[in-house]
């Protein structure tokens, strides 16, 4: 798996042309490749400022988001790592509150593919490298890191005692890779997600948690975390929160009521919780119940039920809201389907060939007005037929919108992260 990227910059192209060509050699699995190359460098994931590390199948991305947007709140200075990025490859490292320059990334680049020289290294280890020494050499009061893909073996899963590790929702994603049989691992398949996903767990570390539908589920985390002698923190058993027309938190310190995150989707208000927990069960940095309500105020997280701007592509389809949604699994249809709740849309969808479309028309089943499908630059995608008998196709998203009638019903725009950064970059909405 790569997520290919792209610049208009020539030294950084020049490094991401070499990127692109690594792969995860076949059958490795393993953290040993990442820690020699961090070696290499000089070990930085051991220099870094506090960490708060975020696994989950859902709301990992948005969990990152309230937490740094809290830290920076408080007026703390924060590195932030996230996972995919939807336009530039910048946007997976942002230092001090920036993205990395095209410069610094060049350099940083450069650095660690010289230094991987004979490893064989993944397109997410050398990513991961190149984050770590940035977040070392800059000063910084915290670091957030989103986990890439399950956690026990992840390339960020490196350090040794983050101020606190969080575990979002959890569903079943990434099959191929979280769902490989392997001797001594759960066989039951939320049971194993949930053994990947809690292998961040940390001796000395808080493991803060949701709460799971399936006692099986819990019961494996605990698990997990009394292995690691991590402290466990599970929402339902050390903390609570309530949420509605706001959050009520409570935990052992005591409650906060605190407002709505300006992300739409009640489950937000979840992952909102999550990182307050979080901040609530560390102490390497204080943050205020002001600053946290400021942080769910003015958090940002692109193409999660994002609704688009005036631009050059939502002009295609005057009159109407244009939603836009990356999410392509079971879960993220679920929240889809709970925000379009009591209203008719059309749908405009590209999905990779290996996602399943029921998980996105599911929820919305008799609320579609229109199926228009769209292909995936440069992957291989579903054609209309997997979405219905009477889905249309088009060549492209601005065909689609502009097919649609003029009745003023919203307009959802899903199935892909990738889908997502190209209709971000088309209508001018470039992450920054």
């Amino acid at each position: 798996m790569k997520d290919f990227a792209t610049s208009d910059n020539p030294l950084v192209q020049a490094q991401l042309n070499r990127l692109s060509q690594l792969s995860l050699p076949q059958g490795r699995l393993g953290l040993e490749t990442i820690h020699e190359l961090l070696a290499r460098l000089g070990d930085p994931h051991k220099r870094l400022p506090p960490v708060f590390h975020v696994a989950g199948t859902n709301g990992k991305g948005s969990t990152c988001a309230y937490l740094r947007a809290m830290l920076e709140a408080q007026g703390l200075v924060v590195h932030s790592a996230i996972k995919p990025h939807l336009v530039r490859y910048n946007e997976r490292i942002r230092i001090a509150g920036e993205l990395v320059s095209d410069e610094l990334l060049a350099s940083l680049l450069e650095e660690v593919l010289d230094a991987s020289d004979g490893l064989d290294p993944s397109f997410f280890e050398i990513t991961t490298a190149a984050t770590f020494v940035a977040f070392a050499r800059y000063p910084a009061d915290a670091c957030v890191i989103e986990v890439g893909l399950g956690g026990r073996f992840d390339a960020t899963n490196v350090m040794d005692r983050p101020a606190a590790c969080g575990i979002a929702t959890l569903g079943i994603d990434h099959e191929a890779f979280l769902l490989v049989p392997e001797e001594g691992a759960p066989t039951e398949p939320m049971v194993r997600i949930a053994f990947e996903k809690a292998g961040i767990a940390r001796a000395g570390s808080p493991l803060v948690t949701q709460s799971y539908p399936d006692p099986a589920v819990e019961a494996e985390i605990a698990i997990r975390a009394d292995f690691a002698g991590a402290p466990l923190h599970m929402r339902g058993q050390d903390w609570w929160a309530d949420v509605g027309e706001t959050i009520r938190y409570r935990d052992a310190k005591g409650e906060l009521e605190l407002p709505l995150p300006s992300l739409p989707g009640r489950h937000q208000g979840d992952n909102a919780a999550l990182a307050v927990a979080m901040l609530r069960h560390q102490d390497a940095v204080s943050v205020s119940p002001e600053a946290m309500a400021e942080g769910l105020r003015t958090a940002k997280w692109p193409a999660r039920l994002q609704l688009l701007v005036e631009g050059p592509l939502t002009a295609r389809a005057p009159g109407h809201e244009i939603w836009l949604d990356g999410g392509h699994n079971a879960d993220a249809g679920l929240a889809i389907g709970r925000h379009f709740a009591g209203q008719d849309i059309h749908l405009v969808i590209g999905m990779l060939a290996n996602r399943n479309p029921d998980n996105i028309l599911d929820p919305l089943a008799g609320r579609l007005l229109s199926i228009t499908a769209v292909p995936i630059e440069g992957s291989d995608c579903h054609r209309a037929k997997a979405y219905a008998s009477k889905a249309r196709w088009a060549d492209s998203v601005e065909e689609a919108l502009s097919g649609l009638p003029s009745d003023g019903r919203p307009v959802l725009i899903a199935g892909s992260l990738y889908l997502a950064g190209k209709v971000l970059e088309a209508n001018g909405e470039i992450p920054d």
